[in-house]
């Protein structure tokens, strides 16, 4: 059994700028939830669009979020993960959102209008990965790439 270890701040960064989606955990009056959502980062900010009237549009606005992006490899018995927390803020400059159209728009799987853009400035950004002699992000199956 491999022991993990903690991950630098810039393989941190790497990988989370290398995917499409993660898990937003936040806090609502009926306890904690997580959800996945196809994200961007653009600057130093996770982007995600969600629905004004959603569990995330209706509580993690101006809420502390915490967001995860992952990957494991169960034949090897390894894996990688992410965290970043932050205050989540809604976009609404359009200057901005011009901004993140041009680097990178997030892209809902899900249907339905997602036209509320959130984002995550993370204060904190941390991982860990278990098993050794390989390289998290140069192993990934797929990734984003600007």
């Amino acid at each position: 059994m491999t022991e993990p270890h903690d991950l630098s701040y810039s393989e941190c960064e790497a990988l989370l700028r290398s995917g499409v989606v993660g898990r937003v955990a936040l806090s609502t009056p009926n306890g904690p939830q997580i959800l996945p959502v196809n994200y961007s980062v653009v600057d130093s900010e996770i982007i995600v669009r969600t629905s004004a009237y959603s569990v995330l549009g209706t509580y993690g606005r101006e809420a502390t979020l915490a967001f995860e992006v992952d990957h494991f490899d169960l034949a090897n018995q390894r894996g990688w993960s992410v965290v970043a927390r932050g205050r989540a803020d809604v976009i609404t400059d359009p200057a901005a959102l011009d901004h993140i159209r041009k680097v990178w728009e997030p892209r809902p799987w899900a249907g339905g209008s997602r036209g509320l853009f959130l984002r995550i400035p993370w204060t904190e950004l941390t991982g860990r990965q278990v098993g050794e002699g390989w390289q998290p992000l140069a192993d990934l199956p797929y990734r984003r790439v600007v």
